[in-house]
């Protein structure tokens, strides 16, 4: 019965975690616990409790868990830095790496800027944003085509 009630307390923790931080997480461990203590209710073996919390746990985690984000993070809409990643830029003030200077403008707002590369990049360029450094645009010179 001692088993019974720590796979309870295990399992009530585990949800609350995944109540609280909503990461898909926990919940395939929460799982694993609720067939332990289903088990525990039959059988006094903490070993066969444990093995099943461990399989059960890992086969939800490895093969629901993709499944389930999936379709869980489809209408997820990007933050403002992930959304401008691999869009063109247009640079207003001179990019200098060196001297710490630099700006691009990209959807109406202007961001701090410098040259993934380190090269100088004059005023009016346009550059495609690389990546998002802190609060920097990393970005480099649009290839024309």
């Amino acid at each position: 019965m001692a088993n019974s009630i720590a796979w309870l307390i295990l399992l009530a923790f585990l949800i609350f975690i995944e109540i609280i931080t909503l990461g898909l997480t926990t919940i395939w461990f929460a799982g694993g616990a609720l067939v332990a203590f289903i088990v525990s209710l039959f059988y006094d073996n903490l070993i066969l409790e444990i093995i099943l919390f461990v399989i059960v746990s890992l086969v939800l985690l490895f093969f629901t868990r993709p499944i389930v984000k999936k379709y869980f993070n489809s209408t997820r809409t990007k933050t403002n830095y992930e959304a401008v990643i691999g869009k063109e830029a247009l640079v207003t003030g001179t990019i200098d790496n060196i001297n710490n200077a630099g700006w691009a403008i990209v959807n109406g707002l202007e961001w701090s800027a410098r040259s993934v590369d380190g090269q100088i990049i004059e005023k009016g360029t346009k550059v495609i944003i690389e990546s998002v450094s802190g609060v920097k645009l990393m970005v480099s010179i649009k290839k024309e085509v």
